[in-house]
């Protein structure tokens, strides 16, 4: 597999670490609530369910590193299935709640799955 889409996996794994960071702990101070825009009541009133989400996040990225370290064929069709939920939930997220999701968390998820499908 290529170096390129090692670390293209490598860089949505990470984002959506972080992504689980700052929903499962950061979301009600300063980093969570410039994420979401809202102010320290609507995120105390939302933390339930951005702490859900971040565990979704932290679920994709533990599927891609898993995807990272598996032999092939094993690890490259791990590769594709959680680069394929990250970009179908980038879609969702954008459709549906924020545009910025889509160039947050769909375009990155899409360019490392077009690097893991072209180095094949």
């Amino acid at each position: 597999m290529s170096i390129i889409a090692h670390i293209a996996v490598g860089l949505v794994a990470a984002l959506h670490a972080y992504i689980l960071v700052l929903e499962m702990f950061l979301w009600e101070r300063r980093p969570g609530r410039e994420l979401s825009g809202f102010d320290a009541t609507m995120a105390r009133a939302t933390a339930p369910l951005a702490a859900n989400q971040g565990l979704y996040n932290g679920f994709l990225a533990a599927g891609l590193v898993w995807g990272l370290v598996a032999d092939d064929p094993t690890g490259h069709r791990v590769q594709v299935f959680f680069l394929t939920c990250v970009v179908i939930a980038g879609v969702y997220g954008g459709l549906t709640a924020n545009r910025r999701i889509l160039f947050a968390q769909a375009l990155p998820g899409a360019l490392a799955l077009a690097a893991v499908l072209w180095a094949g």
